[in-house]
């Protein structure tokens, strides 16, 4: 097989990740994807290559979107922040200020706060929901709002795979009057090739992702960011978790079902689910983080305040370690960073493998996104090594 030519530009100072981007398609590891880095306001990655769409051999481009699975919680959490920072409502008061109704069996005391950092325990629905249903963000806030948590809301985090957008994004739906789409790209990403929910021509020109397929756990005995692999034990939890339909893993992450073609269904990139429904380019996701780090987006003690860590330890859903602030994660096994970055890094990772990364000590900005999925349930390693690779590079 020939190898794949990565095509764009990246600093010679920042070579390194353009070494570890073309090894993992060298490996075998990569279908197609693209990888963009700030440094500051300097953009000194934005590389891409191989094949955007499997059937047809359409190439990956420089403007090729890609749907970022769960990254997307970040810019919701951005959006519902940036109300809470315009005084819109307290983010440590009471949800039922501004949505009496999600009171009922005993809700009446989360917060906001625990909405956005996975403590609400609503981590899945407790009945099928369609991809076509999942479109209404009120009939789906609604839905949650009137079910029985699965733990006493604060007293526990457990990963909201897919109820998380239509939590948080219920705060930016009430308070603003628009949905989260539309508040992100009018607020704070009008200019930046980042949709969640998008047009059609966006669709049409997007990367089709790819049935997952799990990278090596081993990595050929190379170490990551934050240490080796995870053992074969985690794996094995996990795969038996992800096979069982009454688990919480599997209810949370396969439901609402996106129906035919999987996230390829463009009745799901339309609809811009907000907790896994973006569409972007990795200079576009690279740009979010940019201007969030840099202080343009939210105000920087807000931010100080929002990637604080809130949770942090065993996840009931995920069946790991995970930490969160408000809405971004925080350095643990599922978002691996190198140590000297654990104090300042945050973002989020999606499944299959994406991930976005923001570090305003560092003063860097980071976007991956691949069509070929990985198993991202645990941190991808192909993420961990761009991430190793770009903080290697700073002076």
């Amino acid at each position: 097989m020939a190898q794949t030519a990565v095509q764009g530009r990246c600093d010679p100072a920042f070579a390194a990740v353009r070494d570890v981007f073309e090894q993992h398609f060298a490996d075998g590891l990569e279908l197609g994807a693209a990888v963009a880095v700030y440094a500051g306001d300097r953009k000194v990655v934005d590389l891409w290559g191989g094949v955007a769409d499997r059937r047809t051999g359409r190439e990956w481009r420089a403007d090729t979107p890609c749907f970022a699975f769960s990254c997307t919680k970040a810019l919701t959490a951005t959006a519902a922040l940036l109300l809470a920072e315009r005084g819109a409502y307290d983010v440590d008061g009471p949800v039922t200020a501004w949505w009496p109704e999600f009171g009922a069996h005993g809700k009446e005391g989360t917060t906001a706060a625990h909405l956005l950092s996975h403590q609400a325990g609503l981590p899945a629905f407790a009945r099928p929901v369609t991809a076509e249903e999942a479109a209404d963000p009120a009939a789906m806030a609604a839905e949650l709002a009137a079910q029985e948590p699965e733990w006493t809301p604060g007293e526990g985090h457990g990963y909201h795979a897919l109820t998380y957008g239509w939590l948080a994004g219920e705060i930016v739906r009430r308070l603003s009057g628009r949905p989260v789409g539309a508040f992100v790209k009018e607020e704070f990403a009008g200019d930046l090739d980042l949709w969640i929910g998008a047009p059609d021509d966006v669709i049409e020109r997007g990367a089709r992702m790819t049935a997952r397929r799990r990278v090596p756990a081993s990595d050929g005995g190379r170490r990551t960011a934050d240490g080796p692999a995870p053992d074969a034990a985690l794996l094995e939890r996990l795969a038996k978790a992800a096979a069982d339909p009454a688990s919480r893993l599997n209810r949370a992450v396969n439901n609402p079902h996106p129906g035919k073609g999987g996230f390829n269904n463009p009745v799901v990139l339309r609809a811009g689910w907000p907790g896994a429904g973006m569409m972007t380019t990795a200079a576009g996701m690279a740009a979010f983080y940019r201007d969030l780090a840099a202080g343009r987006i939210l105000r920087p003690g807000t931010l100080r305040e929002a990637v604080r860590t809130r949770v942090q330890g065993p996840d009931l859903t995920m069946l790991q370690e995970t930490a969160f602030g408000l809405g971004y994660m925080r350095p643990a096994s599922s978002f691996r960073v190198p140590a000297a970055a654990r104090a300042s890094a945050f973002g989020h990772g999606g499944a299959g493998g994406s991930i976005g990364l923001g570090d305003a000590e560092a003063g860097l900005a980071l976007a991956y996104l691949p069509n070929l999925m990985g198993d991202g349930l645990v941190g991808d390693l192909r993420a961990a090594r761009l991430v190793e690779a770009a903080y290697s590079c700073l002076g």
